[in-house]
């Protein structure tokens, strides 16, 4: 086990692409990080250079108590799971696990404990025997999660381990990768584009794009408090609603001016928008963040929206309703399903203004009220 730190880590590519731009990170000992983003972010790139498989352009990498910018990959102390498994074809199971500890030199009767051990903590010791084709993709993963295992390293790399199998699957392999580290507690590093994996999986998660960190903390900082609207963008599953419009102050309180209607600017995000009159300005409400005018149960004076409604998703006890006003065609709002939806017909939702963000306009806009948020909010 130990901890990693990335200091001004560059990679740049032929043609001054740079992939990387200073990346700097601090993973403590035994901690669970995961790098998502967008395809093209930087992400694996960054994996692929802790594990030596990408030279670095600029910055260090330490392991522990070593700098490993020079270090072959085989001497850092690391194990990496990939996401096509990278499994012997013609090997058993055992021996594919075994392999990397036999090119070590450990001794026999090691290697087989190792191996049984990291079967049995994997569930797979009735598998031993097999070849990888014999096995489901779900199987196969857990024998490249083991061959990482057996090796007892400092640190574990995983680059989207779970991308080639199926939803149900996905879900049940997530769980069993997170009791794995809580059992091993291993300091672990893993790359993903799926959101939801980042959140369940992460003590931090790393949001990046074009090479950069755009924010780095513990999942619910990150949704609750996103500290840029591609953040917001990118953490929440429907993605947060995107309202462009301007403040407006009107018989002495602020208003979010939507385009069609005007809706109440909170008390707790008053001081950080009054110089913002008359300014552009992105309102950023969750799904989650409406109420339909039945169950109301954020009804007050100020948070009435109203919209069309396109077409709805029943998901159970909820449902995603899909609407448009006449300023913003797009409008997605994730609602208790206790009612019958009539589609192209209008409605009123409630708005949570405990909830809200506002952002400056742009891919990267700045939350504008991100310290008076996190007051509220605590």
């Amino acid at each position: 086990m130990a901890r990693v730190v990335l200091k001004d880590v560059v990679k740049i590519y032929p043609g001054d692409v740079k992939a990387v731009d200073h990346f700097n990170l601090d993973i403590a000992d035994r901690e669970f990080v995961v790098f998502v983003g967008p395809s093209g972010c930087g992400k694996s790139t960054t994996l692929r250079m802790v594990a030596g498989l990408e030279e670095i352009s600029g910055g260090t990498i330490t392991i522990g108590d070593r700098v490993v910018n020079d270090v072959p990959p085989k001497d850092r102390d690391i194990a990496m799971v990939f996401q096509n498994y990278a499994l012997y074809p013609h090997m058993s199971v055992y021996k594919n696990m075994a392999f990397g500890l036999k090119l070590r030199k450990v001794p026999k009767a090691e290697i087989d404990r190792k191996v049984r051990h990291a079967a049995k903590v994997l569930g797979i010791e009735h598998l031993l025997e097999r070849k990888p084709k014999a096995l489901s993709g779900g199987q196969r993963q857990r024998v490249a999660v083991g061959r990482a295992i057996v090796r007892d390293p400092a640190c574990f790399l995983f680059d989207e381990p779970l991308s080639n199998l199926d939803a149900k699957l996905r879900v049940e392999t997530r769980a069993e990768l997170k009791r794995l580290h809580l059992d091993l507690q291993t300091t672990t590093i893993y790359v993903t584009h799926d959101q939801e994996e980042a959140m369940t999986l992460g003590d931090r998660v790393v949001v990046m794009k074009d090479g950069v960190i755009q924010q780095c903390d513990p999942p619910l900082e990150i949704y609750r408090h996103p500290v840029n609207r591609f953040v917001a963008s990118f953490v929440g599953t429907p993605p947060m609603n995107f309202f462009t419009g301007s403040i407006i102050q009107k018989d002495g309180s602020l208003f979010f001016d939507e385009g069609s209607q005007l809706l109440a600017v909170p008390d707790w995000a008053k001081d950080e928008l009054q110089g913002k009159v008359g300014s552009p300005v992105v309102m950023g409400v969750r799904p989650e963040a409406f109420s339909d005018e039945n169950a109301g149960r954020f009804k007050h004076k100020g948070n009435a929206f109203a919209a069309r409604i396109l077409v709805s998703e029943p998901l159970g006890d909820k449902m995603d309703v899909y609407l448009k006003t006449n300023s913003h065609p797009h409008v997605v709002a994730r609602i208790d399903a206790h009612r019958g939806v009539e589609h192209d017909t209008d409605t009123t939702l409630y708005i949570d203004l405990s909830r809200v963000h506002y952002f400056e306009p742009g891919d990267l806009g700045a939350n504008l009220a991100l310290a008076a948020e996190k007051t509220a909010r605590a």
